[in-house]
């Protein structure tokens, strides 16, 4: 087994993870002088956020700071410091910076002119490897053996020691891309908090009827809106749109809306989502609309000309109204405003966009070092913290990267006290 020794090199650095955040937080070491060795099980760097930029990469987000900082919801105190060190103003700065300029989606959303992710991740590679950045792929992180680092190579183990460590590994959604979550048993057996892994960002099953399935699977429900009951009763609503599946719902207002309906699911086996299938229409205006006669013309007709409700969205008021309940026109009319759908499980965890859970924040100290493990830092989705799509996961991963490289240079500083 070959033993590298990096304790004689107390500026030297092992970064194990190689997506935004550990790649942010060797560009910030580098920059300072420090010697970073990045290690990573895949072939290549930055997988996820290529995958992720397909249909264009969605950098960060536009809105006023106070409202992006709610989408990290119960733990927007501890992401407030790291955005305060590297907030979405910074992020589009940055890729400036590489050469890759940015626009102001109609949505708030920051793309890249380009709308791609491969060319800033090139510029960005080419400027770590010129700062002197080592990369060493196909590297698989095995947890530390007597206070080394434990690698699975193509040519055996390998023992790397490091005068610090960053641990950016990742959640466990997406596991071809890398993030797998094998890092949780090493840390749970060090001592450290870690919560359990949840999918978030995802899709949830809903026990369609066989007829409902086969004639709406992967069918789109646009201009809806969403609402959820929160674990405090508050209520939750969003618009959007979603995508019929053949186990259920998923797309973005699905997605807006996973955390309190996982919370749901696990508190009480299930989850309520209300639909508002005609949201442009008062519950008063559409009973009276329906209510007019409808002469010689079908149900589905008298529906789409009187309440705009046709195709899937007719098929699911069916779905959850029987025969007698369709030919009520007050029932339909408040099914159509507030139509129960019932899920019944979140997709699998690999299927997610994202992962809940992770390494606790009790766990670390402001320098993102786990005080169980001096002289070890975390950053990235393996922190336990979750935000919707929209920028947020890609703004918080980067600025916990620069946050933790910054922790990393201050102990390194204080004599790693």
């Amino acid at each position: 087994m070959q033993d590298s020794h990096y304790g004689d090199a107390p500026k030297r650095v092992v970064i194990i993870g190689g997506g935004p955040a550990g790649l942010m937080a060797a560009e910030t070491l580098a920059a300072a002088g420090v010697e970073v060795d990045l290690y990573d099980a895949m072939p290549s760097v930055g997988r996820k956020f290529l995958l992720a930029g397909r249909g264009g990469l969605n950098l960060t987000h536009s809105e006023p700071a106070e409202r992006f900082l709610g989408r990290y919801g119960s733990r927007q105190m501890h992401i407030a410091p790291l955005l305060a060190g590297f907030d979405a103003d910074a992020l589009r700065a940055w890729s400036h910076g590489l050469g890759v300029d940015t626009f102001v989606g109609t949505s708030g959303r920051v793309f890249p002119t380009e709308m791609k992710a491969a060319p800033l991740l090139r510029a960005w590679l080419h400027r770590l490897r010129a700062a002197g950045v080592r990369f060493h792929m196909r590297h698989r992180w095995l947890g530390w053996e007597d206070g080394a680092l434990r690698f699975a190579t193509a040519d055996g183990e390998i023992r790397v020691r490091a005068g610090a460590t960053l641990l950016a590994l990742g959640g466990a959604s997406w596991k071809r891309l890398g993030s797998d979550g094998a890092w949780l048993p090493w840390l749970q057996a060090a001592g450290v908090e870690v919560a359990p892994l949840l999918p978030a960002n995802c899709g949830f099953d809903v026990r369609w009827s066989g007829h409902f399935r086969e004639r709406f699977a992967g069918q789109p429900v646009k201009s809806v809106t969403a609402t959820c009951l929160l674990a405090d009763g508050a209520a939750l609503t969003r618009p959007g749109e979603f995508v019929v599946t053949e186990s259920g719902v998923e797309g973005s207002l699905v997605y807006a809306l996973s955390a309190p309906l996982r919370e749901a699911l696990i508190a009480d086996g299930s989850a309520l989502l209300r639909l508002d299938l005609a949201p442009g229409k008062s519950l008063e205006r559409l009973t009276a609309e329906l209510q007019h006669p409808r002469g010689s013309r079908s149900l589905a007709s008298h529906l789409q000309s009187r309440a705009g409700v046709t195709g899937v969205k007719a098929g699911l008021l069916r779905e959850v109204l029987d025969r007698e309940q369709m030919n009520d026109m007050r029932q339909v009319a408040s099914a159509i405003k507030s139509l129960p759908l019932r899920l019944v499980a979140t997709r699998p965890i690999d299927e997610a966009i994202s992962s809940a859970g992770g390494v606790c924040f009790d766990a670390l100290d402001d320098r993102l070092m786990l005080r169980r493990l001096p002289g070890v830092f975390c950053a990235g989705e393996m922190l336990d913290w979750e935000a919707p799509t929209g920028g947020y996961l890609l703004t918080a991963c980067m600025a916990s990267g620069r946050s933790a490289a910054q922790g990393m240079l201050r102990w390194m500083g204080e004599g790693r006290s």
